[in-house]
């Protein structure tokens, strides 16, 4: 996952940690793509002020996602229900599609994968 996709990630879990000022000020970064010196210019301090306020706001939300795991835990049961979403989707449309053609034997396996699936969520969400 690219950096900013991750930062802008960890702040839509955790952003209500900082500051206002903080959570505004990665906001225009990670979101909007503002430069440090434009976010600089809207709170009134300087370019590195704006880097110093940022850089400490994203150790503060790498910090918070090394104790917790909850935007990791959460990336990982998203994955898994895409990947039952999918088996189900498969699977229906070899149960009624055009060419139905799905033995008991494959539909049976399928379904085992499928709870195998949502019994590994539970796992997912432990880790």
């Amino acid at each position: 996952m690219a950096k900013d996709l991750e930062m802008g990630y960890l702040l839509d879990f955790y952003g209500e940690v900082l500051t206002q000022k903080q959570r505004e000020m990665l906001r225009q970064y990670y979101n909007d793509d503002l430069s440090l010196s434009e976010i600089g210019e809207n709170f009134g301090i300087t370019r590195q002020g704006a880097r110093d306020a940022i850089k400490h706001g994203e150790t503060t939300l790498k910090e918070l996602e090394e104790k917790v795991g909850f935007a990791a835990r959460y990336r990982r049961v998203q994955q898994k229900l895409e990947q039952l979403e999918q088996l189900v989707i498969d699977t229906r449309f070899e149960c009624t599609g055009p060419r139905a053609n799905i033995t008991t034997t494959e539909y049976v396996e399928t379904l085992t994968k499928m709870l195998e699936l949502i019994r590994s969520m539970d796992e997912a969400n432990e880790s």
